[in-house]
């Protein structure tokens, strides 16, 4: 166990370090810069503001400097607003977690329950409805789910407020965020139960009389989560982080709408910061979701 988990811990890090270093270098590589559209183009403040940002230097020992300060704990400044990055991320982070948490627990819950009811139904009007709903929410691109739900609900009907940070109504949103994984855990749960229902051991305990409620939920319902759980783990990682376009949508001022004012203003440290920060929080959930494995189900040995 502990030499797996340090061999797993190696590859989370050597993982981070070709994303940024892809990163660092792919953002290099296009054409311009972060002060490519200032007003202020004089070459003499050009020259100040790349020096300031070490741009000025070349790229590969930009990228070294870049990490030096990074495991530093310095993430820099922003380019454009001048503030620290660090601040930034773990300040707007706390929003896309609300959000993401509220997310997570709505996907896990409706898609553990829709796909046991649509196991249990087999073939039955429950599980067609299920499955035809499941389809078409991985189907649907969540920039439209968005969308379609901020124009009926909140502006048609108007049911549910447009999110403010003085009013952050996060029902839209999380539902938005929610549904393609929900589908997914959904269909997930549905063939891995299938799969556990037809195992030996559950028609043995059919057999000798256990109760229908026991051998779902303590045999079966607990053997066919393993295959869930590996979803999980990335999955939480993205919801936690805030889906992009759904916050883009409701404008939710969370980490994602700060990547992606980043990218289009040319942000380097932004940029470099939030795509660490969340490839950093998508090991680690990859990780976590792997030693929980032991956990749930205690036959799995690792090597």
């Amino acid at each position: 166990m502990l030499k797996y988990s340090i061999k797993r811990i190696i590859l989370a890090a050597v993982t981070v370090f070709i994303i940024a270093a892809i990163t660092f270098f792919a953002m290099n590589a296009i054409p311009g810069g972060p002060f490519a559209k200032e007003k202020a183009s004089e070459p003499r403040i050009r020259a100040v503001l790349e020096k300031r940002f070490n741009l000025d230097k070349p790229v590969g020992e930009q990228f070294v400097l870049y990490l030096r300060n990074f495991f530093q704990g310095d993430f820099g400044v922003s380019t454009k607003t001048g503030r620290e990055i660090s601040t930034t991320i773990f300040t707007s982070f706390s929003v896309s977690a609300r959000l993401g948490g509220m997310a997570v627990l709505t996907a896990l819950v409706f898609g553990l329950i829709l796909g046991s009811v649509a196991a249990l139904m087999r073939g039955k009007w429950p599980d067609r409805v299920i499955i035809f709903f499941t389809t078409f929410f991985v189907s649907v691109p969540s920039f439209i789910l968005a969308t379609l739900l901020l124009l009926v609900f909140s502006l048609q009907l108007g049911w549910f407020p447009v999110w403010t940070p003085a009013n952050p109504n996060y029902t839209l949103p999380v539902i938005a965020l929610a549904l393609y994984p929900m589908a997914y855990i959904t269909r997930l749960t549905k063939s891995s139960m299938l799969d556990v229902l037809g195992q030996d051991y559950i028609r043995t305990a059919r057999a000798k009389g256990v109760r229908e409620q026991l051998v779902i939920f303590k045999h079966a319902l607990r053997n066919a989560l393993i295959p869930v759980i590996t979803y999980v783990g990335p999955l939480t990682a993205y919801i936690l982080t805030g889906s992009l376009v759904v916050e883009t949508v409701f404008n939710i001022g969370g980490l994602g709408t700060h990547f992606v004012t980043g990218i289009n203003n040319r942000d380097y440290p932004m940029i470099m910061g939030t795509t660490l920060f969340l490839a950093t929080l998508m090991v680690m959930m990859t990780l976590i979701s792997d030693l929980l494995y032991k956990a749930i189900d205690p036959k799995i040995t690792f090597d």
